[in-house]
Parts: structure tokens; C-alpha cells; sequence
């Protein structure tokens, strides 16, 4: 996985800067409560949700065991449908295979549709090191790549603004972009939406390039799919000459039988929507419409090891909704930033460690920004268990060792050898019964000091529970 948000602190003290931050908190807590409160009623018109729920895990389960016979097959659509199949094993290899793809065309710029998959892999910062210009043309990520920010929610980017500050980014830099914001631009979100489609019109007008991801790839007939809700991605996908679509090898479905299930799925746990208003589905290339030269890079960069793990695997099920976010209260309180992924929220809690391991602070300390409580499990389309997959990581940070796993090994050590020896227990138990009013108020050590910060430790009795039970009970 590319490092652009390594060297970020880890999650304890990335998210205990956050919290801080009021703006930030009242952002997120009005938006996650709107999209979530629309995606319950959105589930509830269906009476065959649950049905459909499970139909979607049972597909991806069955399509992640037979992974490699699928992509072969799509591989052999693509190509005899007019396009071009790349494989990439890492963020390296595909970031290569795009640059000298633009590089080929002789174009210097290039419009993007949100990816996820190429904000992975760090595409847009590797693209301008190479003297190329990547334009984000989602309005979210639009008003992310202006302000020199970092997205903090799959589907809403920006979700951390408000309204206020969007209209001082446009203002500020949108001139250094492309067109600037009109004179007197406002907050109001129709005068908004109207400054950023004026400037990225001349972008889509001129763009040779396009590049995207796709929320899902038919396996039998070569088809893309995006869905979209502001045209931009339509636009993308048709007026340049060549479109080049970096996608997760887990994207992968086998029939349009299949793909019916999630285009009922997504829209409804994503933007709440019954369907979304752009769909666009395109098969290779057709002489006189659309690109004439179609490029579909395969990305693996960590799914392989994923797909391993019989536990962890089940995070590639995942459709990129985005419901888990909007019900955790880690990420309602520490925002996206502090995960230090472009995978926040409980799911990338899970995925960021398995495609770009745990050596790092930062993705050791993902497996433990969950309260466990269950509510990212109960609204997820596809039913991917998160809580049993981040204790499954808990483990497997707790077995590759670090200073806070080995003095918690030491103090399990020497409490074993304690309960072991009956005589050593009473001794101590005695020892702490008559020292109790000298004993600390606060436990010593950041870790430990954290937890009575906010918590009394409960007071020791006067005598152990074993001397009053002698006293009275024998």
C-alpha cells in the first residue's frame, strides 16, 4: 500500500487531538446523523433487506474463493471487447503503468473520477511528480484537492467542512486551479455547486485522459461499473480519448445477476438514495462513442495477503458504502484524519492493517479504534464482522510484540505465578489491605495514566475477601 499517510501519530493520539476540535466534532455529528437517519428509512421500504443482505456476502464469499479463475475471465472479456488489462502487484507498479500510459498520449493533464483505489495508491501526488496534472472532479474531493486537504470519509470527503469554509477554499484557490470563484460567492449550496461546475467544465471540455476506479467489474461480459450522483463521472467516462480505471482485483463479480443484488445494496446504505442518479456501465471501446482506447489496471497491492487470512479475507467483501462510518462513535468523535488512511472508520480499521501490514505505529493501532460495540456489523450490506475481525488483529499486533504487548505479557506472567501460589496471593492481598491510604489515586505510566484520568480506582477493603470469610463463614 503507498505510504502517503504514513508518519502520521497513531490513533490514540491522532483521535485526542480531534476531539478537541468542536468544529470538527459538530461537522461530523450533523452530517453522520443525517446520512444514517435517510439510510435507515431508505432499508426500511425494503421488506427483502435482510435477504438481499445475505445474498450480497454469499456472492462475494463464493467470488473471493474462485478470485483467480474470475479475473482471468475478465481479463478475456476486457480484451475481446477493445481494451487493454494491466496487472499491477503493487502501488508502484500501477502508479508506472498510469504515468507512461498518460505519458504515451502526449497530454500533460488528466480528469479524475473518485477512486478510492488511486488515492491508495498515492496516483495523484506520483502523477504530478511526473509533471502531469490530476483534477479531481467530485465536488467533495474537489473542495479537498483545493484546500491541500486529505479526504476523511469514503463517500463524503469533505464531510469535516462546513459550508463556511468551502466557500473560503473555493474563494482562495480556485484561481491557482483553473477559473476562479465568481466575485461575492456565498455559502449557499446552489451558489457552490454553480462555482464548481464553471470551473471544471473547461477541464472536462479539454481533458484527452480520464482515469477511475469502478465500484464493480462483471466478470462475463468485461463490463465497468460507477455509480455517481453528480454527473462528473459521466463526463469523465465519455469525452476523453483514453479512460485508464485502476481497480481492486476484489471488485470483481461474476454475472449481471450478480450485479443486480448490490445496485439495489449500495445506493440505499451509501447516499440513502433508491437508486443512484448516474449508473454508467461501458464494455471496451465502440468506434464514433466514447474513448477510443480503453486501459484497466488490476490492482492487488496487499488483497492477495488479505484473501489469505480465513478471517480477515472478509473485508474484501466490502462495497464501499461508507454505513459503518456513519455509525461508529469512534469516527463520529475522532473524524477521519486520525486513522491515517484513506480508509477511515471501522472498515479501514480493519483493511488499512491487512494491505499495508503492522510495522508501522499508526496501522498497529488500528485494530484498536473500536469500542467493539457491533453497530458497523448490524448495517453493513454485504454483513462483513467487523468486531471479530478487529480482535482477530488484536492478536495478531499482540503476537508481533511492541513495548505496551510485552509489559502486558510480563504482568500476565507474574499474575500467573501469583495465582499459582496460594500463600504469595494472601501475602499480598494483606500487604495491600494495610497499605491501601498510601496507594496512588492515579495509576503510574501514559497507557495507565489515561485510564484514571477519567476513572476512580476502586478503594481496597480493609481486610482481604479471604480473612473476613475466615472470620465469619468458618
Amino acid at each position: 500500500m503507498s505510504g502517503t499517510f504514513v508518519g502520521m501519530p497513531a490513533f490514540p493520539k491522532a483521535a485526542r487531538e480531534a476531539v478537541h476540535d468542536e468544529r470538527l466534532r459538530g461537522n461530523l455529528r450533523h452530517a453522520t446523523h443525517t446520512i444514517r437517519d435517510k439510510r435507515a428509512r431508505a432499508v426500511a421500504e425494503l421488506d427483502d433487506w435482510a435477504a438481499l443482505r445475505e445474498a450480497g456476502k454469499r456472492i462475494k464469499d463464493d467470488t473471493l474463493r474462485r478470485l483467480d479463475t474470475y479475473l482471468l475471465q475478465l481479463e478475456e472479456s476486457v480484451t475481446a471487447a477493445g481494451g487493454t488489462v494491466h496487472w499491477a502487484a503493487d502501488a508502484a507498479e500501477a502508479n508506472r503503468i498510469v504515468t507512461d500510459l498518460v505519458k504515451a498520449t502526449g497530454e500533460t493533464e488528466v480528469v479524475k473520477v473518485k477512486s478510492m483505489a488511486t488515492q491508495e495508491i498515492g496516483l495523484n501526488e506520483h502523477l504530478e511528480a511526473e509533471g502531469i496534472a490530476a483534477y479531481e472532479t467530485d465536488l467533495a474531493e474537489l473542495i479537498v484537492q483545493l484546500g491541500e486537504d486529505r479526504p476523511s470519509h469514503i463517500l463524503v470527503p469533505a464531510i469535516h467542512r462546513n459550508r463556511g469554509e468551502i466557500r473560503d477554499i473555493f474563494r482562495d484557490r480556485m484561481g491557482s486551479w483553473g477559473r476562479p470563484a465568481p466575485d461575492g460567492l456565498s455559502d449557499t449550496p446552489a451558489e457552490l455547486a454553480e462555482a464548481a461546475r464553471l470551473h471544471l467544465r473547461e477541464k472536462f471540455l479539454r481533458a484527452g485522459v480520464g482515469i477511475s476506479g469502478a465500484n464493480f467489474m462483471v466478470a462475463e461480459t468485461g463490463t465497468l461499473v460507477v455509480v455517481e450522483s453528480e454527473g462528473n463521472g459521466r463526463m469523465c467516462l465519455t469525452l476523453p480519448e483514453t479512460l485508464i480505471s485502476v481497480v481492486g482485483i476484489e471488485k470483481v463479480v461474476p454475472t449481471w445477476r450478480d450485479l443486480e443484488v448490490f445496485l439495489q445494496t449500495l445506493p440505499r446504505s451509501s447516499t440513502a438514495e433508491r437508486m443512484n442518479p448516474y449508473t454508467s456501465m461501458w464494455t471496451g471501446t465502440t468506434d464514433g462513442d466514447g474513448p477510443s482506447a480503453f486501459h484497466l489496471v488490476l490492482l492487488d497491492n496487499g488483497r492477495t495477503e488479505a484473501l489469505a487470512d480465513e478471517v480477515g479475507r472478509q473485508a474484501l467483501r466490502c462495497i464501499r458504502c461508507s454505513a459503518c462510518l456513519n455509525v461508529c462513535p469512534v469516527y463520529e468523535r475522532a473524524g477521519g484524519h486520525a486513522y491515517g488512511s484513506v480508509y477511515p472508520g471501522p472498515i479501514g480499521a480493519i483493511l488499512t492493517p491487512q494491505l499495508r501490514g503492522t510495522a508501522s505505529e499508526v496501522d498497529a493501532s488500528l485494530p484498536y479504534a473500536s469500542s467493539l460495540c457491533g453497530a458497523c456489523y448490524e448495517v453493513c450490506p454485504v454483513a462483513i464482522d467487523i468486531p471479530e475481525v478487529l480482535v482477530h488483529l488484536r492478536e495478531r499486533v499482540a503476537e508481533e510484540g511492541g513495548r505496551g504487548h510485552r509489559l502486558e505479557r510480563a504482568a500476565i506472567k507474574a499474575s500467573t505465578w501469583v495465582l499459582d501460589h496460594p500463600g504469595a496471593l494472601t501475602a499480598g492481598e494483606r500487604l495491600a489491605s494495610a497499605a491501601r491510604k498510601a496507594l496512588p489515586k492515579r495509576l503510574p505510566g501514559p497507557g495507565a495514566r489515561q485510564w484514571t484520568d477519567h476513572r476512580d480506582l476502586p478503594e481496597l477493603p480493609a481486610e482481604p475477601f479471604r480473612e473476613w470469610w475466615r472470620k465469619n463463614r468458618t
